[in-house]
């Protein structure tokens, strides 16, 4: 039996974040001692590593849901588990383009930057929307 402090620093995951997974109800209420403080087991500390990982691996609270769910249940289908995963990928790959894609704008703005005392800039002259639009 821990206090929510123990318990954070046993799983990584905050103490705010463990009460926000409870209030959320993706966890269940902590268990509570006779003067009303949350304690909690070392299962319930398995839980929350579990969550951190889903985390750690951005998944979203409404998956970490699913798949919490998925392995509390023993007559699963791992196809169920791949398919929450490999949609977690598509959604991963498409941020990846919009970054790369970032990304590859920025280094373009700054190759065509003087970077010296002169005032133009095409950085600047690319985030002003009043100068691309006209």
């Amino acid at each position: 039996m821990m206090n929510i402090g123990k318990a954070a620093s046993a799983s990584g995951v905050s103490a705010k974040m463990i009460r926000y997974y409870e209030s959320i109800g993706l966890i269940p209420p902590a268990r509570r001692t006779a003067s009303d403080y949350r304690y909690y087991t070392d299962e319930d500390v398995h839980v929350l590593q579990f969550i951190r990982r889903a985390r750690d691996l951005g998944f979203v609270v409404e998956d970490i849901a699913g798949l919490l769910a998925l392995w509390r249940d023993q007559d699963r289908a791992s196809a169920d588990v791949k398919r929450i995963a490999l949609s977690h990928v598509a959604v991963l790959e498409r941020k990846i383009a919009e970054l790369q894609g970032m990304a590859d704008t920025l280094r373009t703005l700054a190759a065509h930057c003087h970077g010296d005392q002169r005032p133009d800039c095409p950085i600047l002259a690319d985030l002003d929307t009043t100068q691309r639009c006209h």
